[in-house]
């Protein structure tokens, strides 16, 4: 059974492979797009929300700070509470049911769909990431003068990037996967050509193993290239400072004639240390 599995496998490679590599094509490109927008959007949302706000600050301000926050709280909630594929359908079929707007480009649908989602996930991670920054570092960055802007961009940021930075592997690992959901909406990915493929010659599980595989490479592909940069990100584990110090007197400078004691013991005449 084994062996004629993959020997059907094998001629579904061989008179479908343009079209199972184009379905890769479009799902890593839906999914490493999407997954920059929605990092950007995430950024942006939990900036808007980690913005100091007190009594003591401008009503329009707090009011306006106060209104930003409800809305991606709103947004948080509907995006994570339900499935991409009802998102999907609810943008695609539901812009001309409300507004008769229709898409005529699916790439910008399923872009929109997926960002928006990973926007949504993203956005909680990016909060909790400037959370836990210590709080004297922001102490620390308005003793020398600088604003929050400056703050977050050259101290915050950077960091809350690095200690998030497996969450964006994770949720571009999602991604890769929940792509498939687009062929609702007929977007031509890699489980879209699974079905196309196995209604063809009525070859369903060959087909799905094959997919099966794919994905699976295709994950194990991108959490390698995630974990060399995380890696990369968080630099070495020991750090050498100072190399040589001009400063310091070289080698030799320091020694004395046994005969002579040094200037910091009390035995020496040249010892200046405060008496008993």
């Amino acid at each position: 059974m084994f062996a004629q599995l993959f020997t059907d496998i094998a001629s579904l490679w061989a008179k479908y492979h343009t079209m199972y590599l184009t379905g890769i094509l479009n799902t890593l490109i839906l999914a490493v797009v999407a997954t920059l927008i929605g990092c950007v959007i995430g950024f942006i949302c939990g900036i808007l929300q980690t913005i100091p706000c007190g009594p003591k600050d401008n009503i329009v301000k707090r009011v306006l700070l106060k209104i930003i926050r409800i809305i991606i709280r709103i947004y948080v909630e509907v995006f994570r509470g339900t499935p991409m594929i009802l998102q999907a359908v609810f943008i695609y079929y539901g812009m001309p049911y409300f507004f008769g707007v229709s898409f005529k480009d699916i790439w910008t649908v399923s872009i929109i769909v997926v960002s928006v989602n990973t926007g949504a996930y993203m956005a909680e991670s990016v909060r909790g990431g400037i959370m836990s920054i210590d709080p004297g570092q922001f102490e620390g960055a308005r003793a020398i003068g600088m604003n929050h802007l400056q703050t977050m961009l050259y101290i915050v940021l950077p960091q809350t990037l690095r200690n998030i930075m497996p969450q964006i592997g994770n949720n571009y690992i999602i991604n890769v996967k929940d792509t498939s959901v687009m062929f609702i909406i007929g977007f031509n990915d890699f489980f879209a050509v699974h079905k196309m493929v196995s209604g063809a010659v009525f070859k369903y599980f060959p087909s799905a193993f094959l997919e099966m595989g794919g994905y699976l490479i295709l994950t194990l592909v991108a959490s390698f290239l995630l974990r060399k940069m995380e890696k990369r990100l968080a630099g070495k584990s020991n750090y050498e400072l100072v190399n040589t110090d001009t400063l310091t007197m070289s080698a030799g400078t320091y020694s004395y004639p046994r005969d002579a004691a040094s200037p910091f013991d009390e035995t020496s005449k040249d010892y200046k240390g405060e008496k008993a």
